[in-house]
C-alpha cells in the first residue's frame, strides 16, 4: 500500500514547480519520478464556522528569466467548507504535468476535520489516506520572525484599496511594500515585493491576492465560481473502503535534540 505523507509549507504545490519548502519530502506517491512539495492537508489554521462554501482557486506564476524565457504555470484546486468548519482541497495535478496518463486532474484531497480533531490526505486513486491529528497553530503563527515588529518596520508600508466587489463577494484591499535595501541580501539597488490582498469578511478569508517578485516573478491567486450553500457532508468524511495509515508528527527536540522524522 502506497502512503501519503504530509509536509507542511506555505503552496499547495510543487513537484514541476519546484518550490523550496526547506524539508525533506516523504517517499513520493502517483508513479515513479512524482514527489509533492508543500502539499499539505487544508493548511489548518482558524476555524470559522457558520460561513459554508464551494469555491475554486485558480493560481497563475509568471517568471521571466535573464535570457527572456518566460515560464508560465497555472493550477487550481476545488475549496470547501461546511458550517463546522471542517475544510477540504482538491488540488488538479493535470495543470502541472502530474497526474498519471489517462487518470483525471484531481487526484489528491486533503481534509481538516476539527470536529473529530483529525486531518487527512487521500489518494483517489488508490482509495487510500494518510490520518494525522489535527492541531490548531497558535495565535502567533505566520508573524514575521523579524525582531522589528512590521508596524514599525521602515521598510514595510500598508495601504488600504477600500472595498470592491469580487466574485459578487464584498472584500477589503490592502497593498503591502517590502523594500530590500541595497546591500541587504548582496543586492546593488532596492528590491520592492508588493503583494495585493483582498480579504473578504463574510467568508473571512483572501479570495484574491497577487504578488510581484522580481527575484521570483508574478503570482496571481483567485476564487472564482463562489457557492455560499452548504456543500454534501460526504465531502468530509472518509469513504469507508479506504485503507487508513496513521501518520504522526515529528517528535518536538529539546536544546541538545536532534529531530525524529516519523516512522
Amino acid at each position: 500500500m502506497r502512503k501519503i505523507g504530509f509536509v507542511f509549507a506555505s503552496g499547495f504545490l510543487a513537484g514541476a514547480a519546484s518550490i523550496a519548502s526547506g524539508q525533506t519530502p516523504r517517499p513520493p506517491f502517483g508513479g515513479p519520478g512524482v514527489r509533492i512539495l508543500g502539499a499539505q492537508p487544508g493548511r489548518p489554521g482558524q476555524v470559522v464556522r457558520g460561513s459554508p462554501y464551494s469555491a475554486e482557486v485558480t493560481t497563475e506564476i509568471t517568471q521571466v528569466l535573464p535570457d527572456g524565457n518566460r515560464i508560465h504555470q497555472v493550477t487550481s484546486e476545488r475549496v470547501y467548507r461546511d458550517s463546522e468548519g471542517r475544510t477540504r482541497r482538491e488540488p488538479s495535478l493535470s495543470g502541472v504535468g502530474l497526474a498519471a496518463p489517462g487518470a483525471s486532474g484531481t487526484q489528491l484531497a486533503f481534509i481538516d476535520d476539527p470536529v473529530a480533531g483529525a486531518s487527512y490526505a487521500l489518494d483517489l486513486g488508490t482509495h487510500t489516506v494518510t490520518k494525522m491529528a489535527w492541531r490548531e497553530p497558535p495565535s502567533g503563527r505566520g508573524r514575521s520572525r523579524q525582531t522589528v515588529p512590521r508596524s514599525a518596520d521602515p521598510n514595510r508600508k500598508t495601504e488600504s484599496l477600500g472595498r470592491q466587489t469580487i466574485a459578487g463577494l464584498i472584500a477589503e484591499g490592502t497593498r503591502i511594500t517590502q523594500t530590500i535595501p541595497t546591500g541587504q541580501i548582496g543586492n546593488t539597488l532596492p528590491i520592492q515585493i508588493v503583494t495585493e490582498r483582498w480579504y473578504s469578511p463574510d467568508l473571512q478569508t483572501v479570495i484574491l491576492q497577487k504578488r510581484s517578485d522580481p527575484r521570483t516573478g508574478e503570482s496571481v491567486s483567485q476564487w472564482t465560481n463562489i457557492s455560499r450553500a452548504e456543500p454534501p457532508a460526504n465531502l468530509f468524511v472518509v469513504p469507508q473502503d479506504y485503507a487508513v495509515t496513521q501518520d504522526r508528527p515529528p517528535r518536538r527536540r529539546g536544546p541538545n535534540q536532534r529531530a525524529e522524522p516519523p516512522q
